[in-house]
């Protein structure tokens, strides 16, 4: 089952330790007694771990056992408590959904609804040596000739997760004056991210996540009840999958936030990565570059293009980009033409500033993968963070580097994800608010911005996760 679901994400049973090659983020705890130094690990051939002292002595460590409650979706490992979920966010469930409508007697039993991600895209269009638009009208090809009925790009419900990101920011930072909510606002559309602020450091983190929804969620709530009630139907009639370059998608869709209870439905009911959708063309016999292309669905009449779209800012949604240019004007009434980034530490923390007479008036940065991470955390809990926005990825380099992306050898992998960033970057932007549509549902669907309605469908919120203490509790 393991291999069927990830290379990077290791399923194994409860009772599995860490083996170094799973480079789990959450280490051996070592034994830092007074007059202990520093301790050195060794690890046998077994496999075990042996504590050396500076003294010479040894001691053989107990193996760290991994609850579902601990796991951090951080791409390293998870445990076989996963299984259910695995069963249910996978490209073979897709497959049951779409036997189990032609074997219908009469009415298909689900109208099935895929929604694929412009990062997905990217990386099939690397794979396949194709321009990002013909992909995803192949793409779209090949799902309908599966026996999908519809088939959405998920640039359209980014706008949303983008408009709400930028209204929020603005209301904190007018609302800090008044001792109001917490700054920095950090995003919350990557759930490893969330998964790790939410088991780890709640109390600190939690109070400054932005509630707005992913594009992944907020494609959700359009597909099962913007579109459900365009087509008719209950949403538990509807089968929505969504195609993302991240296994800790598979997590976000089953939070419990995201389940109908009326309906007894998921607004994400299946997500499968980049990879699933490869391998779903190999074991189909296609030659994906021969499909004929097909254009791409759309939700109403209010949206009227069929192009595959995406945003500026990088390959992780543009988030801070579309922020400080939206802050930038509505704060302050300047014109932000050209974001200049400052890398710090490395490439995947970065800091951008807009500054007026020698005064810093925003200070957004960047920050991308687990340790630049837990150097956000330090800062924030020692509240010496001096950021008004952050956005934050749990993969280095961020969506494009997803752990559901499509590999290439290790001599390569570089060059490989230089080709997925120039092709996304190829592919036709638009303005959040000037996205066909967008103005249009705001008012007919959700019913003015800012209404209960678009704070229920477009917004969530976040909890601190307990953990049972063990042996093994780290403090970070």
């Amino acid at each position: 089952m393991a291999s069927l679901f990830s290379g990077a994400l290791k399923l194994t049973d409860l009772d599995d330790f860490i083996g170094p090659s799973q480079d789990c983020i959450k280490p051996i705890k070592v034994d830092k007694r007074p007059g202990s130094s520093v301790a050195k690990i060794h690890i046998e051939d077994d496999g075990s771990y042996i504590q050396v002292s500076q003294d010479g002595g040894t001691r053989k460590l107990e193996r760290a056992k991994i609850s579902l409650n601990d796991c951090l979706a951080c791409s390293g490992c998870i445990t076989s408590a996963e299984s259910v979920l695995i069963t249910q966010q996978s490209h073979e469930e897709l497959r049951k959904v779409l036997r189990a409508n032609k074997e219908a007697v009469s009415s298909p039993q689900k109208l099935v609804v895929v929604s694929v991600s412009p990062q997905s895209v990217a990386s099939l269009a690397a794979r396949f040596q194709l321009n990002p638009t013909d992909t995803a009208k192949k793409l779209t090809s090949f799902f309908k000739k599966l026996g999908v009925h519809y088939v959405f790009d998920t640039a359209f419900s980014r706008n949303f997760s983008l408009i709400e990101s930028q209204c929020e920011f603005l209301q904190r930072f007018r609302s800090q004056k008044d001792g109001g909510q917490s700054l920095p606002l950090l995003t919350s559309a990557c759930p490893g991210w969330i998964c790790y602020a939410e088991k780890t450091h709640g109390h600190v983190v939690l109070p400054h996540l932005s509630t707005a929804r992913s594009p992944q969620q907020v494609m959700g709530a359009l597909v099962k009840d913007f579109f459900a009630q365009q087509q008719h139907l209950p949403p538990d009639r509807l089968y929505h999958v969504t195609v993302m370059p991240c296994y800790d998608k598979k997590l976000e869709a089953s939070r419990p936030d995201f389940f109908n209870q009326e309906f007894q439905t998921r607004d994400v009911d299946c997500v499968i990565t980049t990879g699933e959708v490869f391998k779903l063309l190999e074991e189909e016999g296609v030659s994906f570059p021969d499909l004929e292309p097909a254009p791409l669905d759309v939700l109403s009449s209010y949206v009227s293009t069929e192009e595959h779209t995406s945003h500026q800012g990088g390959g992780s949604g543009g988030y801070l980009e579309h922020v400080f240019r939206h802050a930038a004007r509505e704060l302050f009434g300047i014109h932000v033409a050209e974001i200049t980034y400052k890398p710090l530490r490395n490439k995947d923390f970065q800091e951008v500033t807009l500054e007026r007479d020698g005064q810093v008036l925003l200070h957004f940065a960047a920050a991308y993968g687990f340790r630049n991470i837990q150097n956000l955390v330090q800062k924030l809990k020692r509240g010496r963070c001096p950021y008004h926005y952050v956005e934050v990825m749990a993969c280095p380099s961020g969506c494009l580097n997803g752990g559901g992306q499509l590999r290439a050898p290790d001599a390569q992998g570089k060059e490989l994800l230089q080709q997925v960033e120039r092709l996304y970057a190829s592919v036709r932007t638009q303005v959040p608010e000037e996205a066909p549509g967008v103005r249009e549902l705001y008012e007919h669907w959700l019913q003015g911005p800012g209404s209960d309605k678009a704070g229920r469908l477009l917004h969530t919120q976040y909890r601190a996760v307990e953990r049972a203490s063990s042996g093994f509790s780290i403090k970070w």
